[in-house]
């Protein structure tokens, strides 16, 4: 779930700091209880209301290596995964998944298919 905009933050904070109800608040601009109380004391600790920084992992093959990826895609579009994952451990020494190269093939929004029509099969 993304966080909402600082905009919107900011709004709810001031409605209570205008004495508005946090009951009514909340109903007003669609959000819980809890999330009044948070933004009130995270403006109260961290002097601000903007979003804490997102926890997890980085990816194993990020955005910025998408290029080296997409030519080594192109160079061999009809390599398996398993291929893949040697030839991307051959050439920056990283050894990745199958999953691990699976997710950032997507995300890199790389696609397989080679035409965009073709005729149907025989089978249908």
């Amino acid at each position: 779930m993304r966080a909402y905009s600082a905009d919107l933050r900011e709004r709810i904070v001031a409605a209570v700091d205008a004495g508005q109800a946090r009951e009514e608040v909340a109903r007003r601009f669609g959000v819980s209880l809890t999330t009044i109380g948070n933004y009130l004391r995270l403006r109260r600790a961290a002097g601000g209301l903007a979003p804490r920084p997102r926890q997890g992992d980085r990816p194993a093959i990020g955005p910025e290596r998408y290029a080296a990826l997409t030519a080594q895609l192109e160079a061999a579009p009809d390599a398996t995964l398993e291929q893949h994952c040697e030839q991307w451990a051959a050439t920056t020494g990283q050894a990745v998944s199958v999953s691990t190269m699976w997710r950032t093939i997507a995300r890199a929004e790389w696609t397989y298919k080679k035409r965009r029509s073709g005729r149907p099969s025989a089978t249908r």
